[in-house]
């Protein structure tokens, strides 16, 4: 400190008596502050604070003072009187870097802890500006942080040379207690650099990365630091950026140094199961299997869901619910393995009177059924029970009235309960909510090619590519509107834009399908399920495709139970193979798998077409008539209702003279 060199330069414009009687007084001062300094340092708290207010009374127009009693009080935790000290301080001089550090350390500490007790903003009103009242009070949080930084930032801006890591560290918590992430990125990010064995440094820095949205930031600077601990932390980043197998691998390498913790397993099979092959699932349930807490049970049912074993994962789900029928998370991953196994009156059998249980409950009860409605809802839409689909789904969304996917599903159900006019409204609107989202915008423009304004749908979804021109979903969208041939060429110029994703690739298929043109879908599938050998859709189609031909009718059979082996219970498959076993003549198992198949999906007509003429082979014209009726009855897609007509009138004459 300068007191008696600030004091000379003062004495210049006094009176030599004056002058000297001022200069004698500051370098009593001076002494004095010694002297503080001293006693302290003997752990004389009382001396010392005797002699810096003595220094006060002899000089008191010197900041340094009452800013070095200020940082003793705070060592003393004595925080009202350091405050009022480090507040004198500043009348005196506002810059004072010492007097701005002991005021930005207790204003921190207050926020903190506020943020503790009930966080930011949500206490309100107490003590004037520059009085907090009592310091211990969490009280003006926002108010807190708000003069935290402020002052931090001039301890920062006037301190002598570099400031002290401590003061830098603290107001960097601070930019993160406000949001202000951008701000605490240079800071923190200097310190981890100067300061290694900082322990809390990295974590600080990643989640100010994280709160700046700037995730590809994050990562590259975590694959750059050699530290174990970080691992988890980076393999949270992967997940953030959908990079599930990196996810995987960075929690696999957490786990070789800590092999017993059972939080990174669960989330090193909660990565895998995102990864999504048929080895990384079979990896999440070896994981989950070893562990009997509810969470690791629900990773342990939605794995064996993913691989097919659909009982398995029944009975780990009702585990889930055994443990903790309070949550619905185990009521959640039941309602998924029943819906995997086609099974949509036992979802509806067990979820809604789960969901009529807990409608209303708050607080303490509280029970979020909005998880649970969506599959209630698809389990009524599959089962041809349009209106309490539409119900649940709009239930659903007055729960979650921002959740751009159940709007989807609002209008899903609306289109297949031929409510068109309704579905275009709601795919108006939720579309202007959510602008971006190409799946609405999908929805939007089916609504209205139903209502007879096709060409407004071609030019929403035209529109939506060339807005969307990084997202392969947009391209399919609008290929599926498009004439066959205009579909060709937009997926084609899609394949070649994105040539690793595999629904382009399918879609064009698909598309060569439609043109009749079927050495080139074959092609196409073919090509698809070289890179993609597990792909059951493609799998499906391209033995059915076979099959509504008559052609290779062995391979069509092969084809399609690899796909019934991927998911052994899809009536779409069972169809499909059943349709394959007619062709061959094969008429029961023709008529066992299409059987199966109408019981599960009753709304689908051309499906029940199907075992409609199963029936009739097989001479039973009473059951044939009532699948072709229930043809009639669905959702009428891909079927000609004068030809089903002719079929029913033709069973009739058959039964009439048998």
């Amino acid at each position: 400190m300068k007191i008696a060199v600030l004091a000379a330069a003062l004495s210049l414009s006094l009176p030599a008596a004056a002058a000297a009687q001022s200069s004698t007084r500051a370098a009593d001062a001076y002494a004095q502050f010694l002297l503080g300094h001293h006693l302290e340092d003997g752990d004389d708290i009382d001396g010392a604070i005797s002699a810096y207010k003595k220094a006060m009374e002899l000089d008191p127009s010197a900041s340094e003072i009452p800013a070095e009693l200020a940082a003793l009080y705070l060592r003393q935790n004595k925080v009202q009187d350091a405050m009022t000290m480090a507040e004198q301080a500043l009348k005196i001089a506002p810059d004072n870097a010492e007097a701005n550090r002991v005021l930005g350390i207790v204003y921190a500490a207050l926020a903190d802890a506020g943020g503790r007790s009930g966080g930011r903003g949500r206490a309100r009103g107490g003590a004037a500006s520059g009085n907090p009242g009592n310091p211990g009070n969490p009280g003006n949080n926002d108010e807190n942080l708000v003069k935290a930084m402020h002052h931090l930032e001039q301890a920062i801006a006037h301190a002598p040379g570099e400031a002290d890591p401590n003061v830098r560290a603290t107001l960097a918590r601070v930019y993160l207690q406000s949001d202000q992430f951008e701000k605490a990125i240079p800071l923190l990010t200097d310190l981890v650099n100067k300061e290694p064995g900082w322990g809390d440094g990295p974590m600080l820095l990643a989640e100010a990365y994280a709160g700046a949205g700037r995730t590809k930031d994050a990562i590259e600077w975590l694959e750059s630091e050699d530290d174990p601990r970080l691992l988890p932390t980076l393999a949270d980043f992967y997940e953030r950026d959908r990079r599930w197998k990196d996810a995987a691998n960075a929690y696999a390498r957490a786990l070789q140094a800590m092999p017993r913790n059972t939080e990174l397993k669960t989330r090193y099979a909660s990565a895998l199961l995102n990864a999504g092959s048929r080895e990384d699932i079979g990896k999440a349930s070896e994981l989950s299997a070893r562990a009997n807490d509810a969470r690791a049970l629900y990773l342990l049912s939605q794995a064996q869901r993913r691989l097919g074993d659909y009982a398995a994962a029944e009975s780990s789900a009702r585990k889930v619910i055994a443990q903790n029928n309070h949550s619905p998370w185990g009521y959640y991953a039941l309602a998924e393995s029943l819906e995997d196994a086609h099974k949509y009156q036992a979802v509806v059998d067990e979820i809604a009177p789960v969901v009529n249980q807990n409608r209303g409950k708050t607080g303490d009860q509280a029970f979020d059924i909005a998880m649970l409605l969506p599959h209630l809802g698809f389990a009524y839409q599959e089962l041809g029970q349009h209106d309490k689909a539409i119900a649940s789904f709009e239930e659903a969304r007055r729960l979650a009235p921002k959740d751009a996917n159940i709007a989807g599903y609002l209008i899903e159900a609306n289109l297949a309960a031929k409510k068109y006019g309704a579905a275009a409204d709601l795919a108006r609107a939720a579309a202007a909510e959510h602008p971006d989202n190409v799946r609405l915008l999908r929805l939007q423009a089916q609504a209205l090619r139903h209502t007879g304004k096709a060409d407004q749908g071609v030019a929403l979804l035209e529109e939506s590519v060339k807005k969307h021109a990084d997202d392969p979903a947009a391209y399919v969208a609008l290929a599926q509107l498009y004439t066959d041939a205009q579909a060709i060429k937009l997926l084609q110029d899609a394949q070649t834009k994105f040539p690793d994703d595999t629904s382009i690739a399918f879609e064009i298929g698909a598309a060569y399908d439609k043109q009749k043109k079927f050495a080139e879908a074959e092609s196409a599938f073919k090509n698809l399920l070289a890179r993609e050998p597990d792909n059951s859709a493609a799998l499906n189609y391209l033995g059915y495709m076979l099959a509504e031909r008559g052609e290779r009718l062995d391979e069509s059979v092969s084809l399609i139970n690899k796909a019934l082996q991927l998911e052994p219970d899809n009536g779409s498959y069972l169809d499909s193979l059943g349709w394959a076993y007619y062709k061959a003549d094969k008429l029961d198992l023709a008529e066992t798998n299409v059987r199966r198949a109408a019981e599960q999906l009753p709304t689908n007509s051309v499906i029940q077409d199907h075992y409609g003429e199963i029936l009739f082979k097989l001479t039973r014209y009473d059951a044939a008539i009532a699948a072709w009726n229930r043809a009639l009855s669905g959702d009428g897609d891909s079927i000609d209702k004068t030809e089903i007509d002719k079929k029913i009138r033709a069973a009739k004459q058959k039964l009439g003279k048998k």
